[in-house]
């Protein structure tokens, strides 16, 4: 009988909460191909509709004793926070449809440079001359990036995208600054801001010029459409946000937001070895150095 010592047992635990959150990645880097796949500017608020409503049954369902003891004012928080959630969805969707599924992956990947900006802006401190070197390697890849076919102005898409990313700042900024949240449970108030998601989706699938409505969409669906919803629904809402909360609880959160950072690569190998896309010189330059300047920014602001 073999006998393995605490101090082997204890990183072989940690790679086996590695590689779930890892799974995440892969699939999140996958969406900006499904979402393309299967999304038509006229369709993007029906498909919203159809990827939340799917899911949100089972979090409340999952959910319900923690739901029913939330306050009032965390309720209130939770709303606002999902009515900026909404935003970014929509911003993304319509983005990734007018963009290529890795010009998607790597301009939201942004986020982590922006976010910590934010925050030293808000804290009135200045960054270290580090960051700011990761994020002008950063903004300098978006810009080669977005330039593949020679130097144009970017595209509406990867605009959009860009504004994702700045919601997506916001977005945080906010859950550390609403103190009513701070304390949430984390499942209940997921499930309030997709709640409050779907709400928007749904008013909006509602006003005339908006695009298809969510039966039209789905009636037009083939196995194929509804595959890509599938996935998007099941594996990058459900089984990303339940992974992430079983993986916190058993790796470090550093540790998890350094695997969810790979994102961008998988998002970029999806549209290349699956979609098709080429980038070019300019734009593998590009995607080069936003990913060196992701991953510097994320060591120096640690």
């Amino acid at each position: 009988m073999t006998v393995i010592s605490p101090a082997l047992a204890a990183p072989r635990r940690t790679w086996l909460a590695d590689l779930p959150v890892l799974a995440v990645a892969v699939v999140w880097g996958g969406s900006y191909l499904a979402a393309k796949g299967i999304t038509a500017t006229h369709t993007v608020v029906a498909v919203l509709v159809l990827r939340f409503a799917l899911v949100l049954p089972v979090l409340v369902v999952a959910g319900w004793a923690r739901l029913r003891a939330l306050s009032a004012a965390q309720l209130r928080g939770a709303a606002v926070l999902g009515l900026v959630l909404g935003g970014i969805f929509l911003l993304e969707t319509y983005g990734v449809v007018q963009t290529s599924a890795t010009n998607a992956g790597l301009i939201i990947s942004l986020t982590m440079i922006f976010t910590p900006l934010a925050e030293a802006a808000v804290r009135r401190e200045a960054p270290s001359g580090a960051f700011l070197g990761a994020a002008a390697v950063s903004v300098a890849g978006v810009v080669l990036l977005t330039q593949g076919g020679g130097f144009t102005a970017p595209s509406l898409g990867d605009l959009l995208i860009l504004c994702a990313a700045l919601a997506r700042t916001l977005h945080v900024l906010l859950m550390s600054r609403i103190k009513a949240v701070q304390d949430a449970d984390s499942l209940s108030l997921t499930t309030v801001q997709l709640g409050s998601a779907v709400l928007v989706f749904a008013v909006l699938a509602a006003v005339p010029g908006t695009g298809d409505s969510p039966w039209a969409a789905a009636a037009d669906f083939g196995a194929g459409q509804w595959a890509g919803l599938a996935f998007l629904s099941v594996f990058c809402t459900l089984f990303a946000f339940f992974v992430q909360m079983w993986a916190v609880r058993r790796t470090s959160p550093s540790r998890v937001s350094l695997l969810l950072g790979t994102e961008p690569l998988w998002a970029a190998a999806a549209g290349i070895a699956i979609g098709g896309e080429h980038l070019g010189a300019l734009g593998l330059a590009g995607a080069a150095l936003v990913l060196a300047g992701t991953a510097w920014g994320r060591r120096a602001a640690a």
